[in-house]
């Protein structure tokens, strides 16, 4: 047993080094180390095996319905920009809209999870061509970021009781060729719209959760989100009239479990399942580890490779947006009522329209030029291109 259990862990270290060195990391015993020079480029070549093993992995499942989800698109001469007119839907399992989001989602130029916990997804939708504009996601966030902490104020006990009142947008962003026209903006301003919100009232409320079995109030006060490739030109200074439907307030530690994500992670999780002890949890969780997170720091402590190495440090900008004028009293428990943001769909895009749709399409015609086919991952491919790799905007 001794021996195979040395074996076992002689050959993840092994893959392991070879995994991170083949993404650029400077391997050191006590911490793994970037690459001097960080740009954008260099920040997606990070990403691009876990972006191509997420492609990989899905092959079996989306390939065969790839020429017609593509039908979905627009070509660039069917985008009027003076006709456009969003409209959000509501992603249902076991649909055509959930293959399209899963598809959309492996353009971009960082793995998209699925999501946690509580999940709500959207497309948003060309009314006058009946074409995809761009994806929201929406999942639980997690429990303990330092920059949005602090912004709201609240101590361990509060964000505990508020936390429900919060989502994580997990996918964000325009496809082309709306990309072109800075519809990424739109997306993101559609997040905080009365719609979203209403929305997740309608899927959550009066619901009753797992671990506490307290019926759960769905009011939602607080969209937060991360900057994919370290500042965001989507969200930075982006306003609705007076109002800055998004506020940077701060960075990420750098620390987290992509890098152990490029078709990694599956012997990283078998070796722990095998030969580690998850934490004790509540009953109700039932067995098993809490998250990758737990199930990665175990597995490198158990092998004998530093728990530093999960330190990537690449860094992410959070952004909040505050649904209310009094999200941060309301989630430190001064408020018992929210006094929200009136920002309906339609009003949002009006000025989305005036402010940056028309202005851009005037100045960029790139849009006019981009088809569909631009976008092929596997038809008459029988190889993950990572070529095709989305950029969003």
């Amino acid at each position: 047993m001794h021996l195979k259990l040395d074996m076992n862990k002689i050959r993840l270290q092994s893959l392991i080094r070879r995994y991170l060195r083949s993404q650029g990391f400077l391997i050191r015993p006590d911490r793994i180390l970037l690459p001097k020079i960080l740009n954008k480029e260099k920040l997606r070549d990070l990403h691009s095996s876990a972006v191509g093993h997420k492609i990989e992995k899905s092959k079996n499942s989306l390939a065969r319905f790839e020429g017609r989800l593509l039908q979905r698109l627009a070509v660039g001469s069917q985008v009027i920009p003076e006709k456009i007119v969003p409209r959000i839907v509501e992603v249902e399992p076991n649909s055509e809209n959930e293959l399209l989001f899963r598809y959309a989602s492996l353009h971009w130029s960082i793995p998209v999870s699925s999501g946690y916990g509580r999940r709500l997804r959207f497309l948003v939708i060309d009314q006058q061509n009946d074409k995809l504009i761009g994806l929201l996601g929406l999942s639980d966030p997690v429990f303990s970021l330092k920059a949005r902490d602090e912004w709201v104020g609240w101590n361990s006990e509060k964000r505990k009781a508020s936390l429900r009142h919060v989502m994580d947008a997990f996918v964000l962003g325009a496809v082309p060729p709306y990309s072109f026209l800075l519809c990424g903006k739109l997306v993101a301003m559609l997040s905080a719209s009365n719609e979203v919100r209403n929305a997740f009232k309608k899927k959550y409320n009066g619901q009753v959760s797992r671990i506490r079995k307290e019926q759960l109030d769905a009011r939602l006060a607080l969209v937060t989100t991360t900057s994919a490739l370290g500042r965001s030109s989507i969200y930075n200074r982006l306003k609705y009239g007076d109002l800055h439907l998004f506020k940077s307030v701060g960075f990420t530690q750098g620390f987290g479990e992509f890098h152990f994500s490029n078709g990694l992670y599956e012997p990283i999780f078998e070796y722990a399942t095998r030969w580690c002890e998850p934490t004790d949890r509540k009953k109700r969780w039932g067995k098993g580890f809490r998250n990758r997170r737990e199930v990665v720091r175990k597995c490198l402590a158990k092998i004998g490779l530093s728990k530093a190495w999960r330190i990537h440090g690449i860094q992410r900008e959070v952004f909040v947006a505050p649904l209310a004028k009094n999200t941060k009293e309301f989630l430190r428990g001064e408020h018992s009522r929210l006094l929200w943001h009136d920002n309906s769909v339609e009003e949002l895009f009006e000025y989305f329209r005036e402010r940056w749709l028309i202005p851009r399409s005037l100045r960029d015609e790139r849009y006019k030029t981009w088809r569909p086919e631009e976008w092929t991952i596997w038809t008459g491919n029988e190889d993950t291109d990572a070529r095709h790799i989305f950029r969003p905007s």
